[in-house]
């Protein structure tokens, strides 16, 4: 199956493209931003690319999640599928065995040996002409479907998820939502 990846401009996201070619996804370089560099992050000319790739029937592999905002789904990922016409659907990747690292989402490596999961929910449709409050029922509940995947998917390789109850965590603690 045709498969492509958001990927972004920052250096640091050149290891990433290398790696996705490697194991045969396409990358499309650039990133949102609200208000300042806007151009230099190529967000819009990548949404564009994306949808161009939805339509010939590739799969977008896309992390939901907005940076430094845990588990709060952003606004892009339902724009995508509103202009695409294309469903979402939450994903989960999981491994008993692992090293969770202490970064503002939680993220982990897997390690051989251990028990994977891999959770997928059921498709959330945006309709092409879904106005402010159905886009935002379909972010919450994308939102929702992920944290129910990875509890699924952590519940089947019998580990606790180190990123549950995060998004709260930091919305107690003053992170903006």
């Amino acid at each position: 199956m045709p498969a492509c990846s958001l990927v972004s401009r920052h250096g640091d996201g050149g290891f990433n493209a290398v790696a996705l070619r490697e194991l045969g996804i396409g990358a499309i370089r650039g990133s949102g931003a609200l208000g300042r560099k806007i151009r230099e992050k190529g967000g819009a000319s990548a949404f564009l690319a994306m949808v161009r790739r939805l339509a010939a029937g590739d799969t977008m592999v896309l992390t939901a999640d907005v940076p430094k905002r845990a588990r709060i789904v952003g606004p892009g990922i339902i724009a995508l599928a509103r202009a695409s016409g294309r469903p979402l659907r939450a994903v989960a990747v999981v491994t008993s065995r692992r090293i969770d690292f202490n970064s503002w989402d939680r993220a982990s490596i897997g390690l051989p040996f251990g028990r994977c999961a891999i959770v997928v929910g059921e498709p959330i449709l945006v309709a092409r002409d879904a106005d402010e409050a159905a886009q935002e029922a379909a972010r919450l509940a994308l939102q929702a479907s992920l944290d129910d995947v990875h509890a699924r998917g952590y519940a089947l390789v019998g580990s606790s998820d180190p990123g549950a109850g995060l998004r709260e965590r930091q919305q107690a603690a003053g992170a903006p939502a």
